[in-house]
């Protein structure tokens, strides 16, 4: 459903959960001049309910993350330079497949998500440049216990492990836009000037 041949300016940086993205992506934007758009983690008010409950909240989680990824989009077309973005509606079916198949969103709830994000697709373009983290489940484990988010603390190891399976799928299937894969298990974005500038490099050169 998305216009591929008329790619907007967007890069898009994604990811499990830990893998980076955020850091990655303010580094875009202080490096390249990108004007950043950031994942609606920290004013969500489901995102920690969805944790401690997540058959109850799925469905309107991954609402609430359409409706304000499909909004970051809409206000990244009326500016007028590039931007990047911390995850994006691009990929956010990983999720609520994720969901599905693991018996926390009903059929029918998935089915109406999927008719929601189908309308939504029609009215925007394919990215410039889509970046995958590619992370381990150790490594991100380990990330995420470092930033200490209570709420994600209490998940169980294997839904980590399928998100990541889920990740993996879906980018060893994408082909709407150019595709950077970096893997990022022996990277540190944050502190390692050399990693950070390599993979600057590695961006730098996927968008010429």
């Amino acid at each position: 459903m998305i216009k591929k041949n008329n790619p907007n300016e967007l890069v898009i940086v994604d990811g499990v959960v830990g893998s980076g993205k955020t850091t990655f992506m303010n580094i875009l934007k202080e490096e390249l001049g990108l004007h950043g758009f950031e994942e609606p983690v920290t004013d969500n008010p489901l995102l920690e309910k969805f944790y401690h409950d997540r058959k109850r909240y799925a469905f309107p989680l991954q609402v609430f993350f359409l409706n304000r990824r499909f909004r970051m989009l809409k206000d990244a077309e009326g500016l007028a330079s590039s931007s990047v973005m911390d995850r994006s509606i691009y990929g956010d079916v990983i999720f609520a497949k994720l969901l599905h198949e693991g018996g926390d969103m009903e059929k029918e709830e998935f089915l109406l998500y999927q008719e929601l994000l189908v309308n939504m697709l029609d009215h925007i373009e394919a990215p410039k440049l889509m970046i995958y983290l590619k992370c381990d489940v150790d490594t991100a484990l380990s990330r995420i216990q470092k930033r200490g988010r209570d709420y994600e603390q209490i998940v169980e190891r294997d839904y980590w492990e399928r998100l990541n399976k889920e990740y993996e799928a879906y980018f060893d299937a994408y082909n709407l836009s150019k595709l950077l894969v970096i893997d990022v298990k022996e990277m540190d974005l944050k502190d390692n000037p050399l990693h950070r500038q390599l993979v600057l490099h590695q961006v730098k050169e996927a968008l010429t």
